[in-house]
């Protein structure tokens, strides 16, 4: 990547980006934008987007190793960073019901939409990719996946493009349910865990539970936050699992191919040694750790309070923008056309499922571990 005589056109590309995602910073803080909670991640894959369909053929093919450097390396070096913004404490707080809840909902979520996308018969990638970013938060789930799945960027783009359109939805959703009286029976505890169990992103977390308590007067806000970073701590045992049932599901493939060459034994042999652990989630829950270490040592009420973290937090939003805008430059419109509308159906069953499956599991779980 930044071998000798090519190190000038690999920084190019970075600079590329990285241009790119200065602009998603400055767009995302616009007024406008952020009354629609459009973070710079999602402001910047869609400037992606825009270059991919416009610009994108004027590019110099030496720059391309640059922007493979954004989807891969920097992608996991800002998950693994993700991990500053979240303590161990955090799930002391909600208690054994939002981990329970949200346990079931990633669970699930992920099985349904497999399922979901064999019954439309859909590829995959794209199904695994959309299912997971919606089961635990969004984009940086997507993002962490893309790592594990291998597959097409401008699949990984589509299991974006769901979550934000979806997510969105149901950031606008949640407080007319709230408001209407539609939440009554879950109480103020229960919308909170409802809300951060159920929503996409992070951020549609926060300006749902804003929306819903301004002031956080009732505790829905934080409470709601919290239970969605307990959901962003379960993304790093996802992706180890997900990589070893992969690496098998690949070996029966490769197995199955080589039968019909003799070679059977062989290539399954060899197959056994190509599981990838995606270590980059390990370190993500080993930085956890580190930060509920710190929050003990500085004595901090919360993860803000944790000497720069902010900073590091604002570098991880600017790393994964990076890796995002990258991720746009390599998706055409003619690649959603390809797509067809099945990865945007699979997406609105699980957002159903989410807003239903959800209301219930909120309803029913905290009096039966009461």
């Amino acid at each position: 990547m930044f071998q000798k005589g090519q190190r000038a056109n690999t920084i190019h590309g970075l600079l590329l980006i990285a241009l790119f995602s200065l602009a998603a910073f400055y767009i995302a803080d616009l007024a406008f934008v952020k009354s629609l909670s459009l973070s710079p991640l999602i402001v910047g894959i869609i400037l992606g987007t825009i270059y991919a369909n416009t610009l994108r053929s004027k590019l110099p093919e030496e720059w391309v190793p640059g922007i493979k450097f954004c989807t891969k390396q920097i992608l996991r070096t800002g998950i693994v960073l993700y991990g500053f913004r979240l303590t161990l404490s955090d799930v002391a707080a909600v208690g054994l019901p939002a981990i329970v809840i949200d346990a079931i909902i990633v669970t699930c979520t992920l099985l349904l939409g497999v399922g979901l996308g064999r019954v439309l018969k859909m590829d995959r990638e794209t199904a695994l990719m959309t299912a997971t970013g919606s089961s635990i938060c969004g984009a940086a789930a997507v993002l962490g996946a893309e790592s594990v799945v291998k597959c097409q960027s401008h699949k990984t783009a589509i299991a974006v493009s769901t979550v934000v359109i979806f997510g969105t939805i149901a950031m606008f959703l949640y407080p007319i349910m709230y408001r209407a009286g539609l939440l009554d029976a879950l109480g103020d505890m229960g919308t909170a865990i409802y809300t951060g169990a159920t929503l996409h992103e992070v951020a549609h977390v926060a300006a749902a539970g804003n929306a819903m308590d301004p002031t956080d007067e009732l505790g829905i806000a934080a409470t709601a936050t919290i239970t969605k970073m307990i959901r962003v701590m379960m993304l790093a045992p996802v992706l180890v699992v997900m990589a070893l049932i992969l690496a098998k599901i690949r070996a029966k493939i490769k197995a199955a191919q080589a039968a019909s060459t003799g070679d059977a034994a062989v290539q399954g042999k060899k197959e056994k040694t190509k599981i990838t652990i995606p270590y980059f989630a390990i370190n993500f829950l080993l930085v956890i750790v580190l930060n509920t270490w710190l929050q003990q040592l500085c004595g901090a009420e919360t993860v803000k309070q944790i000497p720069l973290n902010g900073a590091i937090e604002y570098l991880d939003t600017f790393l994964l923008t990076m890796a995002m805008t990258a991720l746009g430059t390599d998706t055409s419109f003619d690649k959603f056309k390809a797509a067809g509308a099945k990865p945007f159906l699979l997406a609105f069953m699980l957002f159903i499922w989410l807003v239903v499956g959800g209301y219930f599991l909120a309803l029913t779980i905290p009096s039966l571990l009461a």
